[in-house]
């Protein structure tokens, strides 16, 4: 059961993962401390009460082989998100629920009951990525991980069919992306604050009704593991109930806190 618990978490891992992307500069559109337009109309395509509630196909390949799951999300903006890993046959063996201030993580076959907050270093204690969980959503739900709108410089490029977006903050991370002429995300590179690639994300398979792309290819920035997520059914409904969010804690289960 460990070594199925640890494909699990290796499998998780990619989520910080995606795809290389580049792009040539071309005339600026934008301005410093801007968000243009085309932005704007995607960070509100969902609002705070809207739900996805999702099952998916995880494609993983690794130096160490490939690696087909199944899993089950309910995502929240901006920091709301329930994880279920799908086995072929059984229950599943790994739940994961984070909002903004707690993250619960349930291993039924270990009994293990861990409860901590949901930082990047917590989060890294089983998925091994470096990725808040706002970040982690924004991406999930199809759009950009938020930098800050207050202190973020913008500028926008024209690149023919698409839009160039470059984001910085100063003396912090900095993303780049690119959306089509239906404002809707393609490519996402993210950068540490070292100006050195942490992670770059592919988004494609819009269906006109879903706002969600649905697929997300994903690749680490030294090339060597990939994820594809492809969603199989996609549902937003409008809720304000946040139980799902909260893991309860099972009889018997042994409690471990991660802060």
């Amino acid at each position: 059961m460990r070594d199925r618990c640890a494909r699990f978490q290796r499998i998780l891992t990619v989520f910080l993962l995606s795809l290389l992307a580049c792009g040539c500069l071309a005339k600026s559109t934008g301005a410093p401390h801007t968000l243009p337009d085309s932005l704007t109309a995607l960070s509100r395509t969902l609002s705070p009460a809207d739900r996805i509630v999702a099952t998916a196909r995880i494609d993983l390949l690794t130096a160490q082989g490939h690696y087909p799951l199944q899993a089950a999300l309910i995502i929240q903006k901006p920091s709301c998100l329930r994880l279920e890993i799908l086995p072929v046959i059984g229950t599943p063996d790994f739940f994961l629920t984070a909002t903004s201030d707690d993250m619960k993580i349930w291993i039924p076959s270990q009994g293990e009951f861990y409860a901590g907050k949901p930082t990047a270093a917590n989060l890294a204690r089983f998925l091994n990525w470096g990725m808040n969980i706002d970040d982690m959503v924004s991406i999930l739900a199809g759009s950009y991980p938020f930098l800050g709108e207050d202190q973020v410089a913008v500028e926008t490029l024209d690149e023919g069919a698409l839009l160039r977006v470059d984001m910085k903050v100063p003396r912090g991370p900095s993303q780049t992306l690119w959306l089509n002429r239906s404002k809707r995300m393609t490519r996402l590179i993210r950068y540490g604050s070292d100006g050195r690639e942490l992670y770059s994300v592919l988004y494609d398979d819009y269906m006109p009704e879903n706002p969600v792309a649905g697929k997300i290819s994903i690749r680490s920035a030294d090339d060597v593991t990939s994820m594809t997520l492809k969603y199989l059914e996609v549902k937003i409904e409008k809720a304000a109930d946040m139980k799902v969010f909260d893991l309860p804690v099972p009889a018997g289960a042994k409690i471990i806190k991660l802060d």
